[in-house]
């Protein structure tokens, strides 16, 4: 599986390329959620996509969590807007599987605003499980106050086979 793209390692160098184009690509503030730290500390464990021109195709920064051995957990994925679809973001998410499953990890989590319906039917249909929550929506369950006062989140795992 792959497209007009290239993926590759992501570094801390491409914060920058990243930050420049996240809100554009998300619709709404992004930027505060993906401070530089994350490539700064996970770029081995994250991937940038490019075009085969040079250009940003998308993005996923991901971690294999320091303190629950057997998890990896990915804290965002981007595609730009006009290459959705594709199969650019399954690509990814695919690639940290295999990154994730290779360093021994049995699972990968993940989070969505329960709002973003669209976040919860892709990662459904990568076979990802909703986790229970304290509250539902639409048959979605969600936890409160999950990142903060007032900030609900699904929550996400995949189990990876061996």
């Amino acid at each position: 599986m792959s497209g007009p793209w290239v993926i590759r390692r992501a570094r801390p160098g491409d914060y920058e390329r990243i930050v420049a184009v996240v809100d554009d690509w998300w619709g709404r503030p992004m930027t505060e959620k993906l401070p530089r730290l994350f490539l700064e500390h996970f770029s081995a464990t994250s991937f940038v996509a490019e075009t085969p021109d040079g250009g940003l195709a998308g993005f996923l920064v991901g971690f294999l969590s320091p303190d629950r051995e057997g998890e990896a957990y990915v804290h965002f994925i981007a595609v730009a807007p006009d290459g959705r679809g594709a199969g650019l973001a399954r690509e990814l998410y695919e690639r940290f599987f295999t990154l994730a499953r290779d360093a021994g990890r049995t699972s990968v989590h993940a989070i969505a605003s329960p709002l973003n319906t669209g976040s919860v039917r892709f990662h459904r249909a990568l076979g990802f499980t909703l986790e229970d929550g304290d509250a539902e929506q639409d048959g979605v369950p969600f936890t409160r106050d999950w990142d903060g006062p007032g900030v609900a989140r699904v929550r996400f795992v995949r189990r990876l086979a061996g």
